[in-house]
């Protein structure tokens, strides 16, 4: 899992953000959060239109991207709602690995999957946490049937979700420093 990549969202309270020293060394000031607020209100916004809300060039507002796309701080996608694309079933899956020393093997083998939409390690009960996105239940069960053959997968418990009320990324505002 990258965790260098801050993906475009949505939140509404944006105020003064104080230089961000990220883990891929990058750092984002004032104008850096700026740029991806405009792209969390409006990600197809033009350049020049961002300019004229932060009242500097275009230039400066391609420069800034370029450079927040390089060197990997944002990764601009479109991102679909996923049952209005024909994905029917949507579930949770806590995997269980043993021997403990196969964790990273087995979380690699289901990063490749193109059904999982987040995948992480975890403390607790289990070892994974997986989401993914099936066509329907018959996919899902093929899905949690193939990963339970994996080298390692010793248990996986499934829980469908029936209903998603968010889906959205963390607020960016939560980075800002609150002790000024």
């Amino acid at each position: 899992m990258n965790d260098k990549i801050i993906t475009v969202f949505l939140f509404s309270d944006f105020k003064r953000l104080q230089t961000v020293m990220l883990k891929n060394g990058a750092s984002m000031d004032d104008l850096d959060f700026s740029i991806v607020s405009c792209l969390q209100q409006d990600g197809r916004m033009s350049f020049t239109v961002m300019a004229g809300q932060l009242k500097v060039s275009v230039g400066t507002i391609r420069t800034r991207m370029n450079k927040l796309i390089e060197d990997g701080t944002i990764n601009i996608i479109g991102r679909v709602d996923p049952d209005k694309v024909g994905f029917r079933s949507y579930a949770h899956i806590a995997v269980f690995v043993r021997p403990a020393t196969l964790k990273e093997e087995v979380a690699q083998k289901i990063a490749g999957l193109p059904e999982v939409s987040f995948l992480a390690m975890t403390s607790g009960d289990y070892d994974l946490e997986v989401d993914v996105m099936c066509r329907d239940n018959d996919h899902l069960v093929n899905f949690v049937n193939g990963i339970s053959a994996f080298e390692g997968v010793h248990q996986t418990k499934t829980t469908i979700y029936f209903k998603v009320y968010k889906y959205a990324q963390p607020d960016l505002g939560l980075l800002k420093n609150n002790s000024a």
